[in-house]
Formats: structure tokens, sequence, C-alpha cells
């Protein structure tokens, strides 16, 4: 699920600002995908599925080296069209779940869909294997023929994966197993989630409303809350520390088997990036800390006028300007207008979302408290799911979201179902971009000096949680990793290693309590996907530098980028950045991305 785990801010309901009901955030309507779970169409299409992919596999297995060009993408084809319809029923199980994850109906539906998913991809399983052993002399005399053009970067990043291949029979076995292992592990830790609940005014909420009063101007009222998710979060300490461990286990013993030099590596593959690229980024970061959240954070404690934060003062706002609440509809229309002064054609993808039922953002019990936008299959639409509770920074997750759903439809429509899915480092490109569009043009549009150095330090703050802290996740999970692989990891110790990274990365700003040890557990990137977080750095660093080259030469910009999102997943970094200029693997193009950041934190400090 291209970009799904996309951590979203927990406001308070706009509906207690006297929001009407025409402008409540919306609920999304599946039924472009399929009526409901008991819609008929659902077995019909798995029966059918499951038809094509034995008959494909029977057909085809065993022969894929001997053909030729010609019947080699007529298979692909074929194979492409088989992918799709199973990822139509797993799109659809898997936002239905997200969307009612503490429904029981809804979880069983979507072990069943996974379990037969897994069923049916046995029959396919040994096409991707037996394309990776066809020796490179031949898949490229294969690949030269313009028959084949339109999978040369399908291969190409297949290939990648080659030295790590396992046999037939083990690859079958592992994937089999995934849904009683790593997947069963997934859905117990989000249904768990789901189902946490806090006490605050006397009163039994969800764990979300307590990060929402994170934000908080009255810090009684934040430390009470952190104090709640603190307690919540121990009390669930043993079910959580068994999951994390459990699951960096089962990575280690994969890892191993296919012989990946560390436990970041796999993730790197896939975000066709080397290990090196990473290293440098997340060096350059870390370098950086001194300057960038360091500085700030020992700023913000002198506005707040303490001596030292607690971990529940990180979020807080700044005093003297009101966050005001923002309605869904004026929200929409900021995010609407922020994509259309930049690109018409943008402006009118993003409009789609909001004139059709594709964005769940009411802010409900029983569903994921995070955000994401779905691709689902390019011949229907992406869908987007967020809780708005009516601050700006929902409003930033909603331009977030939106510049996902662009990218996944540009890129579905112009490359297919599996050319269009876009590595990790590269996804986050169009949301965060969105998301600098939209800052920008509010920022411009506020004339109040106080306003305006409240946006641009609550800007300040969206990166350094962007770059500094998703870096500072990656730290922790190298090394929460490193040592599970010599034995259990005790919840103590997890703490630690919690603590040690976060006043590394925060700086002496902070005073972190014992409390806030059991913190790292509630993140389900370290869950769902592991060393995920590194992307949002690359990807802020990236636009960074692409907004930068946007200021200085805005003619024929908005061209060249939406042509660098239709690319989707088939080019690299480097050719879809060489347009621009630009070049990751020059280590100045992170510190020019962090200078960004630090240039921010400058205007600020000058301003006092």
């Amino acid at each position: 699920m291209n970009s799904m785990p996309s951590p979203a801010s927990i406001r308070f309901n706009p509906d207690t600002a006297g929001s009407s009901a025409a402008t409540k955030p919306p609920r999304w309507d599946l039924s472009d995908l399929y009526a409901s779970v008991s819609d008929p169409a659902v077995q019909a299409d798995f029966a059918a599925l499951e038809g094509q992919s034995k008959a494909f596999c029977e057909k085809w297995k065993g022969r894929l080296a001997s053909l030729s060009p010609a019947e080699l993408a007529g298979v692909f084809d074929e194979y492409e069209s088989i992918e799709q319809g199973l990822g139509r029923i797993g799109s659809f199980s898997q936002l239905l779940f997200a969307a009612h994850t503490t429904d029981a109906e809804c979880g069983r539906f979507a072990q069943s869909v996974q379990e037969r998913l897994t069923d049916i991809s046995a029959y396919l399983l040994f096409f991707s294997l037996e394309i990776n052993r066809i020796e490179d002399q031949t898949l490229d005399a294969l690949t030269a023929d313009p028959a084949m053009e339109k999978w040369r970067p399908y291969l190409r990043d297949l290939r990648v994966f080659r030295p790590y291949q396992l046999s037939d029979e083990v690859e079958q076995v592992l994937m089999e197993k995934s849904v009683t292992s790593r997947n069963a592990w997934n859905r117990l830790f989000d249904e768990t989630m789901a189902s946490l609940t806090v006490t605050l005014d006397g009163e039994i909420k969800p764990l979300g409303d307590a990060f929402n009063r994170l934000t908080d101007a009255d810090r009684t009222r934040r430390e009470e809350a952190a104090k709640q998710v603190s307690a919540v979060l121990a009390e669930n300490s043993r079910l959580l520390v068994m999951i994390t461990n459990t699951l960096a286990k089962d990575k280690s013993i994969s890892d191993g088997l296919r012989g990946y030099p560390r436990p970041a590596s796999s993730r790197n593959r896939a975000n066709m990036v080397e290990d090196e690229v990473v290293d440098a980024l997340v060096s350059a970061v870390d370098e950086a800390y001194p300057r960038l959240s360091h500085r700030y954070y020992a700023m913000k404690a002198k506005w707040l006028g303490l001596e030292k934060l607690e971990h529940w003062d990180r979020n807080a706002p700044l005093s003297g300007v009101p966050d005001a609440l923002i309605s869904w509809e004026d929200g929409k229309e900021i995010v609407r207008k922020a994509y259309a002064d930049f690109d018409p054609e943008l402006g009118a993808l993003v409009q789609r979302f909001m004139v059709n039922p594709w964005i769940d953002a009411a802010a409900v019990p029983g569903k994921s408290s995070g955000a994401f936008a779905h691709p689902t299959v390019p011949d229907v639409h992406p869908y987007i799911l967020m809780n708005y509770h009516g601050r700006p920074r929902d409003v930033m997750t909603l331009a977030h979201e939106l510049g996902h759903g662009a990218h996944q439809i540009l890129a579905g429509q112009k490359q297919g179902y599996l050319n269009s899915g876009t590595p990790l480092t590269l996804a986050e490109t169009a949301s965060v971009f969105g998301e600098m569009l939209t800052f920008q043009s509010l920022l411009d549009a506020e004339t109040d000096p106080k306003r305006r150095r409240h946006m641009l330090a609550a800007k300040v703050e969206d990166m350094l949680n962007t770059v500094v802290r998703q870096v500072a996740f990656y730290q922790f999970e190298v090394r929460l990793h490193d040592e599970r692989r010599n034995g259990e990891v005790s919840a103590e110790r997890i703490g630690e290693i919690w603590r040690e990274v976060q006043v590394h990365s925060l700086g002496p700003a902070f005073s972190f309590s014992p409390d806030y040890d059991a913190y790292w557990s509630y993140i389900p990137h370290f869950v769902h996907s592991p060393f995920y977080v590194y992307a949002y750095a690359f990807g802020d660093c990236l636009v960074n530098a692409l907004y930068g080259v946007y200021q200085e030469e805005p003619e024929g910009f908005a061209d060249r980028y939406r042509a660098m999102l239709e690319a989707g997943g088939t080019l690299r970094h480097q050719e879809l950045l060489a347009p621009f200029g630009l070049d990751a693997t020059d280590p100045g193009f992170w510190r020019k991305g962090l200078d960004v950041i630090s240039g921010l934190i400058d205007q600020l400090e000058q301003e006092g």
C-alpha cells in the first residue's frame, strides 16, 4: 500500500466548534470497489481470479526463459491483469478494516480476504522467481526488443532482489506462513491500538483524544493527557513488547535466510536506494541536530517561560496567537487553492477528491488513528483516510494526503498497475511538496506579523517532526533490531534506547520523565513497515531542494513536476531529479535541504 503509513496529527473534533452537519468531515464510499462485505461480486471475482491464476501457472510455469519478446510481453500483460484484480479486492478489505478497525465483521472479512489472496498468489509466485533465474545475457536480449519496452523498469527493479531470492519451495512457505506470522501480529497491533481508551475530564475517550490534547495551550491539560497516554501504554506494555520482539525476530530470520547485510537493507532495496545514500542522509541529519532541533527547542523553552521542556511541551502552541479551528469546508478550499495556484491541472485533480466520496476524514471511534492515501487500482481511484479535527495541522495533513492521491492517479493512469508504484523515498515527494505549497499560500496571505511568526514556528516544528524525529525513529529501530539479534529485548531496555535517542536528537532543552519511555510502542511504522520512517526525511529534504528550484525558476516547473509524478516507479531518483539539476548522491544535496530548515530557525531567532 503505497504511502499508507503516513502519520497524522490528532486534533479536536470541529463539531465542538459548532460546525453544521453539511460541513462535517465526510466518510468515504467504497462502492466503486465493492458494495459491501456481502457483495456477490467479491466471491465471483475471487473465483474468476483463482481460475485465471491456475491456468496462468499451468500454461507458463517453466517456459518463461524460452519465450520470444512478444510472447513474454503478452505474459506480463496477463500477469498484470490478474494482479490488478487481486489488488482491487485487497484494497477494499484493507480500506474497510482501516475505517472500522474494531468492528468484528470487518476484521473477519479482512482476514479471510488476506488468506484467500495468499492462497491464490501461490499460483503466481513462480513468475517473479522464474524471471529472476533467467541469465543476464538472455534477459538483456529479451528486453532489448521494443515489444518489452513497457516492462524494462519492472524487470530492472525485480532484479534488485535476485541475490536475495530463495528456492521456490522456501519462498512459497514464507508467503503462505505470512498470514499467521507477520500479518497476524500486525492485525493484533491495529485492533489493540484502536480499542485503547483514556479518561479525560472524567469521561472515557479514545486514545487519540489524549494525543490531541498534547497541543492544548493549557500545560496542566497537556500533562494530564500525557500521563494518561503513558498509563495506558504501560498497561499494555507486555503485549506491545511481545509484538515488537516477535516481529523483529521474524524479520531477523527472514533477513538471515536471504543474506541481507543488515536489518535496514531489505527496506533500502525496496526503496531502490543504496545503503550508502541512506547512511549519508542519516549522518547529515544527525550532524545537524544541534543547529536544528537543539537550537529551536531551546528557543521554544524561553518563549514558553520554562527552564526545561517536558515531553508534553514539544507540540505546545506558542502563546499570543490563538489556534483557531478551521471548518472542513474552509480547510478543503485552502488546500484546493494552493494546488490550483501552482498548477491548474493538479488543482483539478485534488478537486475530484473533494467533490467525490473518496475521503474518510471524520474523527470517529473504532477507526485507524493515522492517515494515508491508498492507490487501489488504476481503473478506480485512490482513497484517503485521515482524522480531521479542525486544527491547522489537519489542513496540512489533508494537503499531504492529497499530494499522494494526485501522484497515484497520475502514475496509475500513465504507467498501469505494476509500473505505477513509487519507492517510499520518492512516494513522499508529492505529499510534502503539497504541504509546502499550502503553507506558502497561507503565509503569503497573512499580514499580521505575530501570526506570520506563529506560522513559521509551526512550520519549523512540522519540518523537525518530519526530518529530525523520523531519523531519530530510524536510529531507534536500528539499535532495537541490532539488540534483538542477541535475544529478546525487555520493556525497560527498549525504553532506555528510546530515551537515549530522544535526548540525542531533541537536545538539552528537554527533561524526559521515565513515563515517556513507553511512547515508542504506539508508532505503527515500527510494526507495519520496519525502517520506513527515514523516507519522510528523504522526502522533506528532497522537497526543500525541489522547492528552491521552483522559486528560482518557476517557468515550466509545473510541467516538469507533473512529468516526474507521472513516471511512477519507472525512473530512479537520479533520473527523476536530473531535469531539476539535483543529485541525491551529492553530499551537498542533503545539506541544502537541511539549510532550508536552519534558515527558518534563523528568521525566528532574529525576531526574538
